[in-house]
């Protein structure tokens, strides 16, 4: 009889806040990197995990990914591998317009994309279910390379909503009931095939944070 795999657990994170966040801007794979308050939610973050034992750290290639996984790191010893696969969905038409300039630009794609069809592709972009396909097998991999390990994987809301979905059972088509904040904290655990969600959203308590020196 064949032993068990030991489960890989990982701690993801969202990348801290950008401009583009606070303006609803779209990003999807623009290149914009933190803001000032984005810098230091990732710090925030960093102090929110420092009790937590990384035995490998991963993100994605984006600069906000990379910025707030850099300060979650520093001082670990830890060297950051960078995973294309753990990038935002790209957003086709609608990359760097705000919400309300694609539904009046496009509103036919725009109600698809609303009602979370998983084959619309946004016109040149990434349909959710092609999303959801390079998440499954980047956090597989990720999982047979780590066995019994804890890992950090700093990424994006989409990708994050992906991960909820494949430890919920929540279909793709149906609509987000859950949170998904900058810099919150979320722990799934499992084998690469199945996984269990065990904590969600946490968010660093920035009082407490100051307060313990």
């Amino acid at each position: 009889m064949p032993i068990p795999t030991p489960p890989c657990t990982l701690c993801l994170v969202r990348h801290g806040e950008t401009d583009w966040n606070v303006s609803h801007r779209i990003q999807g794979q623009t290149d914009t990197p933190l803001n000032g308050n984005g810098l230091e939610q990732a710090r925030m973050a960093a102090r929110f995990l420092k009790a937590f034992a990384f035995h490998a750290a991963y993100s994605s290639d984006l600069e906000r990914a990379r910025a707030t996984a850099d300060r979650i790191l520093n001082g670990r010893g830890l060297v950051l591998q960078t995973d294309a696969r753990l990038r935002e969905r790209c957003y086709g038409l609608f990359q760097t317009l705000h919400y309300s300039e694609a539904e009046a630009q496009y509103p036919e794609i725009y109600a698809r994309y609303r009602s979370r069809n998983p084959d619309c592709d946004l016109n040149g972009g990434e349909s959710l279910r092609a999303l959801a396909a390079r998440v499954h097998e980047c956090l597989a991999q990720i999982a047979a390379n780590h066995p019994g390990q804890q890992v950090l994987i700093v990424t994006h809301g989409g990708v994050l909503d992906v991960v909820y979905r494949l430890a919920t059972g929540l279909p793709l088509e149906a609509p987000r009931d859950f949170l998904i904040s900058n810099a919150a904290v979320s722990v799934v655990r499992g084998d690469g095939q199945v996984w269990q969600l065990e904590r969600w959203n946490d968010t660093p308590d920035f009082e407490a944070l100051d307060d313990d020196t």
